[in-house]
């Protein structure tokens, strides 16, 4: 029953990276917790589902034209960089100073999910700084927190960059899969993953970030981003309950 519902969860956290370019660590962290994890290794095996699914979705993404590659080489050094000093960071704090700093992230991600975007396509791209100084800073927090960053990257690339929402979505998952796989890097030295979960979640994830990135261009933008933010919310409520 347990594999099930890994299987299960696991395909929906590869279709909401596939379709939104992130989200994933929003859901896989509460499902592994509800699965029995301990929170500082469902921390860690969210950046491994993450980082691996997310890769996958950057494939169908870039063979769409959907990826920004002048944005990605500005961002992964310092993504990496970032992200890998947050996860090392994290062995010095409680399971639960994790878990309380993540749902904090969650529920400002589910507002900004909610907020109302009208991003132009033919806005200037921010300068190469900004570009590698947000990497490094959004690295850290997610690395330290234990997830991949996208509805941090969108944002940024959307609002900031100027890129067009599905580009945006596209390129926030290079950044996703080089921030969450540095991360987990940094978490493997104090944190033991469970190898078979770990397998079916990410089996699954791969399967759903593939069939999300086709239907990406298929579905209604603002209804998904809108419905997500509610599952956002409603999921950071659930993890403050159980404190």
């Amino acid at each position: 029953m347990v594999s099930l519902w890994a299987a299960l969860g696991g395909l929906g956290i590869g279709l909401t990276l596939g379709l939104l370019g992130g989200g994933g660590s929003t859901l896989t962290v509460p499902l592994l917790l509800a699965l029995g994890v301990e929170p500082k290794a469902a921390i860690a095996l969210s950046l491994a589902v993450v980082g691996t699914t997310a890769s996958a979705a950057v494939l169908s993404h870039a063979r769409a034209k959907r990826v920004d590659w002048r944005a990605v080489a500005w961002l992964l050094p310092s993504v990496a960089l970032g992200g890998f000093a947050g996860g090392r960071a994290a062995a010095y704090f409680s399971g639960d100073a994790l878990l309380l700093g993540f749902v904090v992230l969650m529920a400002a991600a589910g507002i900004a999910m909610l907020l109302p975007r009208r991003p132009k396509a033919n806005a200037p791209a921010p300068r190469p700084l900004v570009l590698a100084a947000a990497g490094v800073v959004i690295g850290g927090i997610t690395g330290l927190v234990g997830v991949g960053g996208g509805f941090l990257f969108v944002p940024l690339l959307a609002l900031a960059g100027g890129l067009e929402m599905r580009r945006a979505v596209g390129t926030s998952l290079v950044a996703i899969a080089v921030n969450a796989l540095a991360a987990l890097a940094g978490h493997l030295d104090h944190v033991e993953l469970p190898l078979a979960l770990t397998a079916v979640l990410t089996s699954a994830g791969v399967v759903g970030a593939l069939l999300g990135a086709r239907l990406v261009s298929r579905l209604p933008e603002r209804a998904l981003r809108r419905a997500f933010g509610v599952l956002v919310l409603a999921i950071a409520a659930w993890l403050v309950a159980r404190f």
